[in-house]
């Protein structure tokens, strides 16, 4: 049942990936990649990857659609007409194609204890978790302490991305300061009956879920990505419930940012003590008498760091596009 019931999403995903190239509207193909997201969602649980479908969730289905129509209502709403030689495009797609077909023959079938990927340090990874970091969900062990330096490097990655955005959303054109501004009583979905009440309704559910979903990381599927994003989602809605003015009244630009550069701080921090206490850089074992409890500790703070980071970045491209909007 679980097979047919996953080619049937692939198919939807084939369907709906043709559909998305051939729209002309752009609007259309933002929403259409929302829903290739959620369809990509529902195939990560299917595969037991809940961690990567909760991110593709909240993340591709739902703040970038969002900062999709922002950068939408800064440019024309059809695809401008541009005049190529399709028999050169069809001809590098079917290429690229049949070779992606031929490359998954020699992929392991799905499940397969002998695949590579299950021979290698998977099993280190199982038989480990237990005795030195005591928790359920070995994905957590593996980014949170095993590789926390990989997790790190990520966190800088999301850092720098938010930076690098802010930056090139930062030019703004004074000449259309006046005819661009959005007139104030049309800011916000507060003025719309349904959206303000399922939107009111839904804000501190997905802020809890957030927080469960960061705090519960050790035991379920989860962690700081997943909760910044989700989080992050909750307070976007919020502000397009609201308007942009009482979201920064909320949660003010000096916070975003102080968030983005204040986890990847934290986390950082986290190593630099384990270093003064004698261990490793990221070891978390020396943050306490009992090493294992030392682990479990280390992974909640530096979850926490990442959560924070991600929250702070999203909220701060989001504004800025916002920002660009309004301007």
């Amino acid at each position: 049942m679980i097979i047919i019931f996953a080619v049937f999403l692939l198919t939807l995903l084939v369907i709906t990936a043709i559909a998305i190239v051939r729209a002309e509207n752009l609007f259309v193909a933002v929403m259409l990649m929302a829903i290739f997201s959620l369809l990509m969602a529902a195939n990560f649980f299917i595969l037991d990857a809940a961690d990567v479908a909760l991110t593709e969730a909240a993340i591709g289905a739902g703040v970038t659609t969002v900062i999709f129509l922002g950068a939408l209502s800064l440019t024309a709403e059809n695809e401008k007409k541009v005049e190529l030689s399709r028999g050169v495009a069809m001809s590098i797609v079917t290429a690229t194609t049949l070779l992606l077909i031929y490359a998954t023959f020699e992929k392991p079938k799905l499940g397969d204890p002998e695949a590579p990927v299950h021979q290698h340090v998977a099993p280190w990874y199982l038989s480990e978790t237990p005795k030195l970091i005591d928790i359920p969900n070995v994905v957590t062990a593996v980014l949170g302490s095993f590789r926390a330096y990989d997790t790190l490097g990520e966190v800088f990655v999301v850092f720098t991305a938010c930076i690098g955005v802010l930056f090139l959303l930062s030019a703004k054109n004074p000449a259309d300061k006046q005819s661009r501004r959005t007139p104030p009583e049309s800011i916000g979905l507060r003025h719309h009956l349904i959206p303000k009440v399922v939107g009111r309704l839904l804000f501190p559910f997905i802020v809890l879920f957030g927080l469960y979903v960061q705090f519960h990381g050790e035991y379920g599927p989860g962690g700081g990505f997943q909760a910044g994003a989700i989080i992050a989602t909750g307070i976007i809605l919020f502000a397009l419930l609201e308007g942009e003015k009482t979201a920064l009244a909320a949660v003010p630009h000096s916070v975003m940012m102080a968030m983005v550069a204040g986890g990847a701080l934290l986390y950082t921090m986290v190593g630099v003590v384990t270093m003064f206490m004698g261990g490793n850089f990221l070891d978390y074992s020396v943050l306490s008498s009992n090493p294992v409890f030392g682990q479990q500790m280390g992974i909640i703070l530096i979850e926490a760091g990442v959560g924070i980071t991600v929250c702070g970045a999203l909220l701060a491209i989001f504004h800025a596009f916002a920002a660009r909007e309004n301007y």
